[in-house]
């Protein structure tokens, strides 16, 4: 199985995450190495691959989950103003685990 640091130590517990947002299906937390100084990735609590794994079957996860990210999208806008939000797929994505990530502020790495 490919690396997958989401269900492999987040949702197992082995690593421990200031969480943001959190229903049955979706958790938003804060990264445990932030590039940006607001830095909160949105996941599925069950393993999809990527973006473009996603198919008909998932689009209520789907919906919950951008539920999600908007609500955490809100939060960083009305505290700093602005936010991006941003998915990566293939070579870019370090995490074989889809994942959004909702950022504010310059890079810092």
């Amino acid at each position: 199985m490919p690396e997958d640091f989401y269900c492999q130590e987040v949702l197992s517990g082995r690593t421990q995450v200031s969480v943001v947002f959190e229903t049955a299906s979706v958790l938003a937390f804060h990264h445990t190495r932030p590039f940006w100084p607001v830095h909160i990735v949105v996941i599925p609590k069950r393993h999809i691959d990527s973006l473009l794994s996603l198919t008909a079957e998932d689009d209520s996860l789907l919906l919950e989950l951008i539920d999600g990210i908007k609500t955490v999208a809100r939060k960083v806008v009305s505290e700093n103003g602005a936010c991006r939000v941003l998915t990566n797929t293939g070579k870019y994505q370090d995490s074989k685990h889809l994942h959004w990530h909702v950022i504010y502020g310059e890079e810092i790495r």
